[in-house]
């Protein structure tokens, strides 16, 4: 016999619906990230707490390995040979241009309304790396520029 009363005892949408609300809310979280990037002036200064958070492990990961190799070209920068500085300066400029043609694939995708929730998680943090990747970058590269120019004088 069917009944009612047991089919919404056991119903299995609650999971669901769980779901979509923590997806609601990771969205919401990934969007205040990604202005909060735009909105900071060097990554390098942030505390620990301060951080983007990132969805996949890999990409936290990938941003520590990121932001210790900046900081340590940084510090090199202190001691490093006009030569040195400006091999950096080609090679971090060259590496912009195909961070920013990433971060542009990755607006593009998401703005197509197309991906699964999944692609959506995916695309959004690779598109915060992209954002982080450049702000570093472009850091590093300013500094890069005063340097050069003063070295010449």
């Amino acid at each position: 016999m069917h009944n009612p009363t047991q089919e919404i005892q056991n119903n299995t949408n609650t999971p669901i619906t769980a779901r979509k609300v923590n997806e609601v809310s990771l969205i919401t979280e990934t969007d205040e990230d990604l202005n909060m990037i735009d909105r900071i002036e060097n990554i390098l200064d942030l505390k620990d707490n301060e951080y983007p958070i990132f969805t996949l492990a890999k990409n936290k990961a990938r941003f520590l390995r990121m932001l210790a190799w900046y900081k340590q070209k940084e510090t090199w920068l202190d001691v490093a040979p006009l030569s040195g500085v400006s091999k950096l300066f080609k090679q971090q400029t060259k590496e912009l241009e195909g961070i920013r043609a990433n971060k542009l694939d990755y607006e593009m995708e998401l703005e197509t309304g197309t991906l699964t929730p999944s692609q959506r998680s995916y695309r959004r943090d690779e598109l915060k790396m992209c954002k982080v990747h450049e702000k570093m970058a472009v850091h590093l590269i300013a500094i890069m520029q005063v340097k050069i120019k003063s070295g010449r004088r």
